[in-house]
């Protein structure tokens, strides 16, 4: 993971070529390797994307050409974020083009007894190989962290046994997976250095490997499903416990009539945005905390593995839809942009003067390449937490305030007092 500490990451210190210009070169490198991981799960699906590969190679040579000055590498930040939405759409088409378009599902969060298979990451090709091969042998299979949304897929959810999602983000993961009774499978970068007490049923597969842990090749789970079947797996079912997943752009997009009606009425007073990429660090509690103070006629979207904060939340229903919608992986942040185009569109507005908040996470890579893609539409009043990216010094910092109104989280009550004041008015007879 990146962004860990200080200077020290891929263009040292800053000495060489200047704080300004070494953050930039940073928050790029980050925002191209983002881009590059949703472009190659576009390619595992079969979906070549050649204009992103022409992209990542120009940008790259650019920065190996020399000193550039920082204004171009800001307009370089900014075209990463147009390649990354590019990206994210062509693997939001080929993920619904391979297993459906995804609808609201309900999904289990407690076990079911039984032996247990559990898969983690984002690979849903991976997982649905796994279901096929797992296919009436008497195991449960259960996602973990990025793959909850794989519920909403219909040939996802045909297989009977996929059963359910047990735990939360990734950064759980050595603790959560000590006590899951079964095989487990890590299928992208999502993965922490497995604990003595799980090492020996952990498997990796595809891009992603760990020293001393098994790597599947080809696909081959055999070795897989025999660790599950060595293994005790849950001796008795929990409660029947959901949560709901599988609310695409457009899913959301045949919402839209009903939520400009209840825009304009006044029954939704704000939307907001809040989601991202989760992390350990004690101050990721504000996004708990800020979901659950959001005023009762207000509604939240949220994707990505911050969803784990607070998806298990009963937040009701609003204006006829739910008070929560959950869109989808860390790159349905393009469906979260479809959605707010279309708003904006059906109210007559500029993006920037409809009533949503956006309140973001960030840890790593695609959470910076999340970012830049917002920035490239011109999004403006994004709160970042919960700290900033080492890369982004000072002089950057007060740079993206200043263009873009960037602001750190403060605390939840303080930001959603804020944020709440500027709520335009859209009523109809305004």
């Amino acid at each position: 993971m990146v962004g860990q500490g200080q200077w020290g990451g891929p263009v040292g210190d800053g000495t060489r070529l200047g704080a300004g210009a070494a953050g930039l070169t940073e928050l790029l490198l980050y925002g191209l390797k983002g881009t590059a991981a949703y472009a190659h799960r576009a390619r595992t699906l079969g979906r070549e994307a050649e204009e992103i590969d022409i992209f990542l190679e120009r940008a790259l040579d650019t920065l190996a050409s020399g000193h550039q000055e920082d204004w171009e590498l800001l307009a370089l930040c900014l075209e990463c974020g147009k390649a990354n939405l590019r990206a994210m759409e062509i693997l939001h088409r080929a993920q619904t083009a391979a297993f459906g378009q995804p609808e609201p599902t309900q999904v289990r969060i407690t076990p079911v007894i039984g032996k247990a298979i559990l898969v983690s990451g984002h690979d849903l090709s991976c997982l649905e190989e796994l279901l096929q091969q797992t296919a009436e042998r008497g195991i449960h299979v259960y996602t973990h962290g990025e793959l909850l949304p794989a519920h909403g897929y219909p040939a996802l959810k045909r297989h009977p046994h996929l059963v359910g999602n047990f735990g939360g983000a990734w950064r759980d993961q050595q603790h959560e997976f000590t006590h899951f009774p079964g095989a487990i499978l890590m299928t992208t970068n999502c993965v922490l250095e497995p604990a003595a007490s799980y090492r020996d049923r952990m498997f990796t597969a595809d891009v992603v490997s760990w020293p001393g842990v098994p790597h599947i090749q080809n696909r081959n789970f055999s070795p897989l499903i025999q660790a599950a079947m060595a293994s005790p797996g849950f001796l008795e079912s929990g409660p029947d416990q959901t949560v709901t997943v599988g609310y695409s752009h457009e899913d959301v997009l045949a919402l839209v009539p009903q939520l400009v009606g209840a825009i304009r009425s006044g029954c939704i007073r704000r939307l907001f945005l809040i989601g991202g990429c989760d992390g350990a660090k004690a101050g990721r509690k504000y996004y708990t905390r800020l979901a659950r103070i959001v005023p009762q006629d207000c509604a939240i979207l949220t994707l990505a593995c911050g969803r784990c904060r607070f998806n298990k939340v009963d937040f009701g229903t609003i204006g006829g839809v739910p008070r929560l919608l959950d869109i989808g992986q860390c790159n349905d942040a393009y469906s979260a942009t479809r959605i707010m185009l279309a708003l904006s569109e059906a109210l007559e507005c500029d993006i920037n003067e409809l009533p949503v908040s956006i309140v973001l996470s960030w840890h790593e890579q695609e959470a910076i390449a999340m970012l830049l893609s917002m920035l490239h539409l011109g999004l403006k009043d994004i709160r970042l937490g919960p700290g900033s990216p080492a890369c982004v010094s000072p002089a950057i910092r007060n740079a993206l305030n200043e263009r873009f109104d960037i602001r750190p989280i403060t605390s939840p009550e303080q930001d959603l007092e804020e944020l709440l004041l500027h709520t335009p008015d859209l009523a109809l007879d305004s």
